[in-house]
């Protein structure tokens, strides 16, 4: 780890950039706790989203429920916040999906005059610099407020003048593609109306088109997982052919879960699930298989392996992970981890390879800073390619951050969490992690 990863974050803040708001990208579940947070603490923010509703890309898997319960999933100050106009928290042993996420917790906050004042909808964001300073330019550039460039849905584009930056986009909407490189498969462009990524909602608004088909789903994280189990559903409702599952793995212990282990019984009970469909042969099993192409087959795809090996389907779910979008942020002095593009500091804390999300350290505004004094990434992106993230452990990184950009450091170095254990993937010798409490997938 190099010295700047080492150094805890500067304010870096003169008198000027002290009167701005805090400019905070995405309102999902973390982006509006990120809020919630610098009004607790006297701090403007404007929340920049995406997309035409606030938590937009949760709605995206809202069929889906979650493996924690709701007290791992809200936000403490957004709770007193929806609490003090009369809001009722779910409750707390009960397991929400998505959907309930969106529009029991997220909608009614946004709602909120608190909030709603400083959200800005359909607002994308497509660059963040420092006013007037190139990458390369250095003295006064701490001294210098953020640009922050939008475009809105009509096209039209826009900047706000920030004192800090808080990203907390997400990775849902970057997949990682079906090739075993992490490129693309040859054709996998060409095939994308046959491509459906993430987790297509199987038995509901989508069951159209996959009742009757041969499906392929790629990936061993708990999206392939749980769309396998909807196929296998659908294809017993149906006479559909089995569904095909092509992963990557010899060994799938992992995947199946550390069952009376894990201190989430939900997430237990998938894994089981799973286990038991694979034994009674509910799948045509695939393994090890490394997507190399995709072919057009008439209607369908040939999907084949570097081995060449190739099997011929219907349609193609991609579940192999995520990948944070850095794409706006190129003309800031970031400090990435190699392999996990994450913050330096925070990748050996949550290397799939070693942690599962029930093992992760506390971590905060020390961990999460870069070179860029005042800016910070938290939430999913925080995690870069790593699939082991919890909402509670984005909760307690915002907590943190706006301590800091508070002035209070040693609330914001205070940082303390407590997650459930997986009962997998907490050794050195686990090739990667498989618990996680929101969709992830793995390769």
């Amino acid at each position: 780890m190099n010295e700047i990863a080492r150094e805890a974050p500067r304010p870096g803040l003169s008198s000027v950039t002290n009167d701005l708001p805090v400019a905070v990208i995405g309102a999902g579940p973390i982006g509006l706790a990120a809020a919630a947070r610098l009004l607790e603490r006297g701090l403007e923010p404007i929340v920049l989203e995406a997309g035409p509703r606030v938590g937009h890309a949760v709605a995206d898997w809202g069929h889906v429920p979650v493996f924690s319960p709701w007290r791992f999933n809200i936000d403490c100050a957004a709770a007193d916040l929806l609490e003090k106009r009369g809001w009722t928290a779910p409750e707390p042993e009960d397991f929400p999906t998505g959907r309930d996420i969106v529009d029991r917790y997220l909608a009614p906050l946004a709602a909120l005059p608190e909030i709603a004042r400083h959200l800005r909808l359909d607002h994308r964001v497509t660059g963040v610099a420092r006013r007037r300073f190139g990458k390369m330019r250095t003295p006064g550039r701490g001294e210098a407020p953020f640009e922050v460039r939008f475009v809105r849905a009509d096209g039209t584009e826009g900047s706000i003048l920030a004192r800090a930056v808080i990203d907390a986009s997400g990775t849902w909407y970057h997949p990682n593609p079906a090739g075993a490189s992490g490129l693309p498969a040859r054709g996998e462009a060409a095939a994308r109306a046959r491509i459906r990524y993430g987790m297509p909602d199987v038995l509901g608004d989508e069951r159209d088109r996959y009742a009757g088909r041969r499906v392929m789903v790629v990936g061993c994280g708990h999206s392939a997982v749980g769309t396998l189990i909807d196929l296998a559903t659908l294809a017993e409702q149906t006479g559909a052919p089995r569904p095909v599952w092509a992963h990557r793995r010899a060994d799938l212990a992992a995947v199946f879960g550390g069952g009376t282990k894990d201190e989430l019984p939900e997430r237990s009970a998938i894994g089981q699930r799973l286990k038991a469909l694979v034994e009674r042969d509910a799948f045509e099993v695939v393994a090890p298989f490394h997507v190399a192409a995709l072919e057009r087959a008439g209607e369908g795809l040939r999907v084949v392996a570097e081995d060449g090996r190739a099997v011929a389907v219907d349609e193609l779910v991609v579940a192999t992970g995520l990948r944070p979008d850095l794409s706006f942020l190129t003309e800031l002095r970031l400090d990435l981890d190699p392999a996990l593009d994450c913050p330096r500091a925070l990748a050996p804390l949550i290397d799939p390879n070693e942690h599962s999300c029930g093992t992760v350290d506390p971590h905060g505004a020390v961990e999460l800073a870069h070179p860029e004094p005042g800016f910070f990434i938290a939430g999913m992106k925080s995690y870069g390619r790593a699939p082991t993230f919890l909402m509670a452990t984005g909760y307690e990184q915002v907590r943190s951050i706006a301590a800091w950009l508070a002035g209070d450091h040693a609330a914001a170095r205070a940082v303390q969490l407590a997650l459930p254990d997986t009962g997998v993937c907490s050794g050195p010798k686990v090739e990667v992690a498989a618990g996680c409490c929101a969709p992830a997938c793995c390769a």
